[in-house]
């Protein structure tokens, strides 16, 4: 039976990932409608914005760089038949893991905060580690 953690983290991940986006747009477009800012106001990679809004987009971006890894081990793991136990829980963990970095990430830059990021960045990549072990292992 194939375990549904991975499929259910996966599909969390990237629906967290569009909500990050949804607060961009919504974020932009209201600095339209305030007439703060022109539509081409918003260069890609350039610090633009308040600190709030330029770390809600970095969040974003840190979402968006990690979404290739975790579909590449769910995927990984669901052909080479890795899911349970381990890999599950690693897998339900590491999105636990993403959503508190990004929600420490827009909510402040503070040295406590930028630890706690880290913290559940590291979180992210030791759950990503023990799937790719559990991969590994059904070669």
């Amino acid at each position: 039976m194939i375990s549904n953690a991975p499929l259910i983290s996966l599909l969390g991940y990237t629906a967290w990932t569009m909500l990050l986006v949804l607060a961009i747009v919504t974020w932009r477009g209201l600095e339209i409608l305030r007439g703060h800012k022109k539509l081409n106001e918003f260069p890609a990679g350039v610090e633009h914005g308040s600190t709030a809004y330029w770390r809600l987009y970095r969040a974003h971006a840190n979402s968006v760089e990690n979404l290739p890894i975790v579909i590449a081990l769910v995927l990984a793991g669901l052909h080479l038949h890795a899911t349970g136990g381990a890999f599950d829980r690693a897998a339900m963990v590491a999105l636990v893991a993403r959503i508190a970095q990004s929600l420490v990430h827009v909510s402040s830059g503070s040295v406590p905060a930028t630890t706690l990021r880290f913290t559940a960045f590291a979180t992210q990549y030791v759950c990503f580690a023990v799937m790719l072990v559990q991969i590994l292992r059904s070669l």
